[in-house]
C-alpha cells in the first residue's frame, strides 16, 4: 500500500484534511493531530488495518495565506543557497592552493579568505 497525502488547511479553530486519493475528508483540532485523523479515515473507508496506512501531511493554507506556495519558495530558495554555498567553497579550496603554491603562510591565507589557519590546513588538505 503506497503513501497517501493528507492535504490540510486551517478553516477557523479547526484543521479541515482533504485525502485526494479516497475523495475524502475528515477534521482535527491541532495539527499534530492530522496525520492520525487521516490515516483512521483511509483505514475506515478502504477496511484496511491502521498499520498499513502511511500518510504525507502537506498544509496548504492558514487562513488567506498560501502555505504551500510559500514553502516550495522557500525551498527553492534554500536549494540554491546550498548550490552557491558548494561553489563558494569550491572557489574558496581553489584559491586557498593558489596562494598556497605562492608560499603564503596558512594564517596570510587565512586571514585573505576570512577563516582561521587551521580552516586553511583544511581546505588545502581537501580534494
Amino acid at each position: 500500500m503506497g503513501t497517501y497525502t493528507a492535504r490540510a488547511r486551517r478553516e477557523g479553530r479547526w484543521w479541515m484534511i482533504e485525502v485526494p486519493e479516497i475523495d475524502g475528508l475528515t477534521q482535527a483540532r491541532r495539527l499534530g493531530d492530522v496525520e492520525e485523523m487521516a490515516r483512521e479515515l483511509i483505514a475506515v473507508t478502504l477496511d484496511v488495518p491502521l498499520d498499513d496506512v502511511a500518510v504525507a501531511v502537506a498544509v496548504t493554507a492558514v487562513g488567506d495565506v498560501d502555505v504551500a506556495e510559500a514553502l516550495s519558495k522557500i525551498r527553492d530558495e534554500r536549494a540554491e543557497a546550498a548550490r552557491l554555498e558548494r561553489q563558494a567553497s569550491a572557489e574558496a579550496r581553489e584559491l586557498a592552493r593558489e596562494l598556497a603554491s605562492a608560499e603564503l603562510a596558512m594564517r596570510d591565507i587565512g586571514s585573505i579568505l576570512g577563516v582561521s589557519h587551521q580552516r586553511v590546513a583544511q581546505l588545502l588538505a581537501s580534494s
